[in-house]
């Protein structure tokens, strides 16, 4: 086929001219596009701040350090120590699970930005309203060791789903184990955190704060090492009588104070303290009553 080059040579310059025009709008919606996400980034870094060191936008929600539902419903609920499992199941289970709503949503880089005190508080009251939710799901019952099929189950139960924070669904053991003793070693915690029995530390009636946590922990300790159904000082025999948890737990307190006595001694009566400081003590530890704690 001839090639008329007199013809040809517009028809290709036209093409030149259109494939130019082309390629100039796409250089132009390609720079657009450019300068559009710089502006974007910008924004995104320049966001506010939300206090907590979430950044305003996040699908994590803010969270109240204050615990202030838990508040509410441990002062409705519970009086010294002692749980209202059938009206908290009349009137309060969906404030309950708003507040574990909130336990929930946290973030892991959320978390990570908070105080050490902060983070203890989170899982002290997260462990104490999960324990809540567990008997709640399983009321009436007499104690919590019924649930499940061997004794302890219920602490083995992975029921709390944590996955923003974890990564996974967990249960009451690794809030206590493998997060509260591994990750912090606080030997108070054992006064703070409440397995709904008899012969637990007494359930406060406020929620477990950064701003107070060190007075809340010592005075945990205080009541529950003074209150004579769990631990007392027979002096006639100089025998120290404990709570079971003293003896589960016995390396978390040596660690803290070199040993058993010794942490004791910190917390218990002035009569107890001095009968420590002067030596010679027999330590025994008291049956564990696991009847619920509650009505």
């Amino acid at each position: 086929m001839e090639t008329n080059a007199l013809t040809d040579a517009p028809r290709t310059e036209r093409a030149c001219r259109t494939c130019a025009r082309v390629s100039g709008r796409a250089l132009a919606v390609v720079a657009l596009l450019a300068f559009a996400a710089v502006v974007a980034v910008a924004l995104w870094a320049g966001r506010p701040k939300a206090d907590d060191g979430r950044t305003a936008g996040d699908t994590c929600a803010l969270f109240d350090q204050d615990h202030a539902a838990w508040t509410r419903l441990l002062r409705r609920y519970v009086r010294a120590g002692v749980v209202d499992y059938a009206g908290l199941r009349r009137g309060g289970e969906a404030e309950l699970d708003g507040y574990l709503r909130s336990l929930q949503s946290v973030c892991r880089g959320h978390y990570d930005t908070w105080s050490r005190r902060q983070k203890l508080a989170f899982w002290v009251n997260a462990y104490n309203a999960y324990t809540i939710r567990l008997i709640l799901n399983h009321y009436p019952l007499a104690s919590i060791r019924e649930i499940g099929l061997l004794p302890g189950a219920a602490f083995r139960t992975d029921f709390i789903p944590m996955e923003k924070l974890r990564g996974d669904t967990i249960s009451l053991n690794v809030i206590e184990n493998e997060i509260l003793r591994k990750e912090f070693r606080e030997p108070r915690i054992h006064f703070a955190i409440v397995c709904a029995s008899t012969s637990c530390p007494a359930l406060r009636t406020d929620a477990y704060r950064a701003a107070e946590l060190d007075r809340q922990l010592d005075d945990a300790a205080r009541g529950f090492l003074r209150d004579p159904t769990k631990n007392r000082f027979d002096a006639a025999t100089n025998t120290l009588r404990l709570s079971s948890i003293f003896d589960w737990f016995r390396e978390d307190f040596e660690g803290a104070a070199g040993s058993l006595p010794t942490f004791v001694a910190r917390y218990a009566e002035p009569a107890t303290a001095r009968a420590v400081g002067a030596g010679g003590l027999r330590v025994e530890f008291l049956d564990y009553d696991w009847s619920l704690n509650g009505r």
